[in-house]
């Protein structure tokens, strides 16, 4: 039976699905995109766990739990859900064994169908995703939910406040919170979710794992591109509004370092060839990763517009800037290039990742400009002093290090809801 708060929350995303589809149209992954929206699945041979990760950083974030599943669970059949075709391509590429479908758009009769077919035995939603009617139809089903490595931030909390009743009603049906903080978990409760089934666990941010041939990958990569010993910086993530700031930082850059080559890598593939128009537009030499484009002297940006490639292209700079920070969208993952050793540079924005952000400041890690104008200036210092970059690579290794664990503690809070 629907709740009253959730008949209106369903009411609205019914006049409001052929916007929704719309813009779920430009995360199309393959010709069953648009039937996977409405919940259509194929059949499955084995008991299945189910995994929901919005998009890439949570894929990325949650592949160390959901390799350890398949390793501890082999009789089981992995299946991962998405919002965005970035992390479906991060699925496909890090976890070939899983099954990958979108996640349906949050109408019941969407949801009763997916739940149906899929009988999980076990739903993990990782970080904020709060579908009511999806929870509600695992919670008529018997299917236990587990929310993994559980972020609200400050800005989702305070739009989630004003539909207090249907968050709480949805929170209420989950069987456990893994909070990454104390911060998080207070949120939570404050929105309705039991506090008895909380347990603040870390987050699992930490617990990145890189591939067993990542360096000779990133070899291979070197070799192939022929960068050779000019200075590179890598601007990473980046969102509508950054690139213009960035690219114009960079030309500031080359005015003193002529072979200086920047490395950027928009947050969303559908911007790539406007990126590219962009970059041509302000009279840069452009190679895009893509074409398998070469990079040679007179080159002096090199596109970043394929998927799952981020940690690769981390590494192949000697600084990294980590975007979504210059415009409020609240940052990503600064722990990606600290654990492939490149010193962690960022903007003022950082919501989504405040309690990293204090943890890296407190060990020296981290160093942050409040617009892309002051990246320039800081861009040559560090370049020029070899020994503050190593410092602050070493901080931050020792960081992501020391705060290793979550991973653990999550896998076991997920296999005691497995029969």
């Amino acid at each position: 039976m629907l709740s009253l708060s959730r008949l209106a929350y369903t009411a609205l995303l019914t006049l409001l699905s052929p916007w929704a589809k719309k813009r779920m149209a430009r995360e199309k992954v393959n010709e069953f995109s648009e039937r996977q929206r409405a919940g259509h699945l194929s059949p499955f041979e084995k008991p299945v766990i189910w995994a929901h990760c919005a998009s890439m950083g949570e894929v990325l974030a949650a592949e160390p739990l959901l390799k350890a599943l398949q390793e501890r669970h082999p009789t089981k059949q992995l299946v991962v859900t998405t919002m965005t075709a970035t992390g479906a391509a991060q699925v496909r590429q890090r976890l070939p064994e899983a099954r990958h479908y979108l996640i349906p758009l949050d109408l019941p009769w969407n949801t009763q169908r997916f739940v149906k077919t899929l009988k999980p035995l076990v739903g993990i939603i990782f970080e904020t995703e709060i579908w009511p009617n999806l929870i509600h139809s695992c919670h008529q089903a018997g299917v236990p939910l587990i929310i993994a490595n559980g972020r609200l931030s400050p800005k989702a909390f305070t739009a989630y406040k004003k539909i207090r009743p249907l968050m709480a009603d949805a929170l209420k049906k989950i069987t456990y919170l893994a909070a990454k903080s104390d911060e998080d978990a207070e949120r939570f409760i404050a929105l309705g979710f039991p506090k008895g089934r909380v347990e603040v666990t870390g987050s699992i941010k930490y617990d990145l794992q890189l591939p067993s041939d990542f360096q000779q990958q990133l070899a291979a990569l070197k070799e192939k591109l022929t960068i050779g010993e000019r200075p590179v910086w890598i601007a990473a993530s980046t969102h509508e509004g950054e690139d213009a700031p960035l690219l114009a930082a960079h030309q500031q850059v080359l005015a003193q370092q002529p072979n200086a080559l920047l490395i950027l890598v928009p947050r969303h593939p559908q911007r790539f060839d406007a990126v590219a128009k962009l970059i041509e537009d302000k009279g840069l030499s452009l190679a895009r990763r893509s074409l398998e484009e070469p990079i040679n002297a007179t080159t002096q940006v090199y596109l970043g517009d394929t998927l799952g490639e981020m940690l690769l292209l981390y590494a192949l700079a000697d600084l990294a800037f980590v975007a979504g920070s210059l415009e409020p969208i609240g940052g990503h993952n600064l722990l990606e290039p600290a654990a492939v050793g490149v010193p962690v540079i960022t903007g003022p924005h950082l919501q989504n990742f405040s309690e990293v952000a204090d943890i890296l400041r407190q060990a020296d890690s981290l160093k942050e400009v409040k617009r892309a104008e002051e990246l320039p200036l800081l861009l040559e210092q560090l370049w020029a002093d070899k020994m503050v970059c190593q410092v602050m690579t070493n901080a931050a290794l020792a960081v992501v290090e020391a705060n290793k664990g979550a991973m653990n503690k999550q896998l076991t809070l997920v296999e005691s809801l497995l029969p």
